[in-house]
């Protein structure tokens, strides 16, 4: 990419289906590098992501996912702006979520989540979804074809995580409505237009958790919800309902959303790859590193942003206070310094566990045991189900001359839609 410096990652669609090309030459030039289209500095190598993803008291994450848009609200002046941070976090988007909390606010929310995701719920969550994935693998392959995102991972992944928070079993179809069935019901962050930013884009889980836990607060009932709602902070002291309202739907819908562009594409993978398809059948033991390998590859989430408070240092380039940086997990992923041949898939690459898709330091994805498990239950149980499993040429072209759609966001990266073919296990007919 001979042009690259005239590319806006965060404008220009060419960026949207392959990212990857332009994020090499970036890091290629110098692995911390100001992009000169919105002033935000760009960390495209490994060990610098791990400087500034280790570093919560000099980054802030209050502009974690939302980055130079819509801007801070204030010039950010002076040699130190952790006051100007504070006193006006609550103007900034998104700025009752997790990611965008700091310490010691964000170490006490994030206890608070550990205590809903305990290892022992999530042995409880798992043994749930392997039988979930196939009651509705029974549908979704009946025809021998299907959209895998809205036909299995999208209601998938939202009822494996309302069982995870104890949503009860008749308000289920109600979350799959709102969330699934009426895209429109949710706004997003992070397309490549700001004008899409909204305040909060969660009334629905807010509203409904809301009521949850206010009703186990009332009447404990011994249910998972009753857990949520009874739940204290690290001191002992108990939550303000909507602190554990905006936990819950913090699970739920960042948890989903990335769950099900993680299943897309290695679903894509295991389509384009026969050979990989047949190895996994073989070899089932090889499936985690492959789960590793597709995050490595395509990290659902491209990347955090981060805001310096103070003179800073990173990758020896000097950050100034107020700087916006963005840490490209999708690029440091790729980073040749750390992954041998980073643009070639190795179902046997020996680190591939060390990608950053699911961050750093104190924001690391706690869901990421959740999202690993759900991927693994639906790997084999398709592998179980089929024979063969094939991209559908009809809708996405010919092997030489594929046709793919991404989501349009500078935060997200995965498809809209993945249409596949298969070959049922015991189907002679195909």
């Amino acid at each position: 990419m001979s042009d690259f410096e005239a590319m806006n990652f965060f404008r220009d669609e060419e960026l949207v289906a392959d990212p990857y090309p332009y994020l090499d030459a970036l890091r290629e030039k110098c692995p911390v590098q100001r992009e000169r289209h919105h002033d935000v500095v760009m960390v495209t190598g490994y060990d610098e992501a791990m400087e500034v993803f280790h570093d919560s008291r000099t980054f802030s994450s209050c502009i974690s996912v939302t980055g130079p848009f819509p801007g801070f609200p204030v010039p950010l002046e002076g040699n130190d702006v952790s006051g100007l941070i504070e006193q006006h976090r609550h103007e900034l988007p998104m700025n009752d979520q997790l990611p965008t909390l700091d310490p010691p606010t964000h170490t006490d929310h994030r206890a608070l989540l550990m205590r809903l995701i305990t290892p022992k719920r999530l042995k409880e969550n798992e043994a749930l979804m392997w039988d979930l994935a196939d009651g509705m693998l029974d549908q979704f392959l009946a025809s021998g074809e299907g959209e895998f995102i809205s036909g299995f991972a999208g209601p998938f992944t939202l009822l494996v995580i309302a069982d995870l928070l104890g949503v009860p079993e008749e308000d289920r179809e109600e979350f799959l409505d709102a969330l699934q069935r009426q895209p429109h019901a949710q706004s997003g962050v992070g397309s490549t237009g700001e004008e899409t930013l909204v305040h909060s884009p969660l009334e629905f889980l807010y509203t409904r958790f809301t009521d949850y836990i206010e009703d186990r607060r009332r009447t404990p009932r011994g249910d998972v919800l009753t857990g949520l709602a009874s739940a204290t902070f690290p001191d002992g002291s108990t939550p303000e309902v909507i602190d554990v309202v905006r936990v819950a739907a913090n699970l739920f819908s960042a948890g989903q959303e990335t769950t099900v562009r993680l299943l897309s594409s290695a679903l894509k993978i295991l389509g384009e790859r026969p050979d990989i398809q047949r190895l996994l059948r073989a070899e089932r033991d090889r499936i985690p590193n492959f789960i590793e390998e597709t995050l490595r590859m395509e990290s659902p989430v491209k990347g955090d942003f981060r805001l310096s408070r103070i003179p800073s240092t990173v990758g020896g380039v000097e950050l100034p206070p107020g700087t916006t940086v963005m840490v490209v997990n999708g690029a440091a992923n790729r980073d040749p310094r750390r992954f041998v041949d980073p643009g070639t898939f190795d179902l046997a690459r020996p680190n591939a566990r060390h990608h950053l898709a699911f961050g750093r330091g104190i924001h690391t994805c706690p869901g990421a045991p959740l999202a690993r498990a759900e991927t693994r239950a639906s790997i084999e149980r398709i592998l179980d189900r089929t024979t063969d499993i094939r991209i559908n040429e009809r809708v996405h072209g010919p092997a030489s001359n594929r046709r793919y759609e991404y989501m349009p966001t500078f935060i997200l990266r995965g498809l809209t839609n993945l249409h596949l073919e298969f070959t049922l296990a015991g189907d002679v007919t195909r």
